[in-house]
């Protein structure tokens, strides 16, 4: 049997994470006076805003990541943060974990800034991704299976992301970033073998 696992499970990143955007999505409903989607002024203050990013604000690349704009979207990205971020405690150090989740979220961000037009961006969604890459292309990798089948995959749920409204350079940002790191983090290691034996008795 090949030992995968780099588990940060005991520091419990995913229900941390959870619990700040969650944290982060009060506050702003509470100073925006309305809890079913975040006020324009709280958008504007704390989701990135590519001009308010150009002249100064460079925090809106962090907190945009935090930020959500209304109660579906944080619920239906806290959702996939348990999934992969569950599945990326068993794999990855608490370390790598972090790098994941932030560096794809930045660069989803900064390839928002870059590319994309001047328009509120906010959520979780490239750290999402990152996560995902990250995850699929590590397991393939490390057992020695083509990573094709990881790519199709993230490519295909890439693709059946996108929709009206949906930050599509923030999500292929993030996958790009998830997909490296998980993969460099594969190479660099000797999957471990162990092996198990069973005895049997006929009577």
């Amino acid at each position: 049997m090949t030992a995968i696992t780099r588990s940060s499970k005991k520091f419990m990143p995913t229900y941390i994470l959870i619990a700040l955007n969650i944290i982060v999505y009060a506050y702003t409903s509470i100073a925006g006076r309305n809890f079913l989607e975040t006020s324009i002024d709280m958008l504007l203050k704390y989701g990135q805003v590519n001009y308010s990013v150009l002249n100064g604000w460079y925090w809106q690349l962090f907190t945009a990541m935090f930020v959500h704009v209304n109660i579906v979207h944080i619920l239906g990205n806290m959702f996939f943060l348990l999934i992969f971020g569950l599945r990326a405690e068993e794999l990855f150090f608490i370390q790598e974990y972090l790098l994941i989740y932030f560096a794809s979220g930045l660069t989803g961000n900064l390839l928002t800034l870059l590319f994309g037009p001047y328009m509120i961006s906010a959520g979780a969604s490239g750290a999402l991704f990152g996560l995902f890459g990250a995850c699929i292309i590590y397991i393939r990798r490390t057992i020695g299976q083509s990573i094709m089948s990881a790519l199709l995959y993230a490519f295909f749920l890439f693709i059946i992301s996108s929709g009206v409204n949906v930050n599509l350079l923030a999500h292929l940002g993030g996958l790009l970033v998830g997909l490296l790191i998980g993969y460099g983090l594969a190479a660099v290691r000797k999957p471990r073998i162990t092996y198990k034996y069973r005895y049997s008795y006929a009577v």
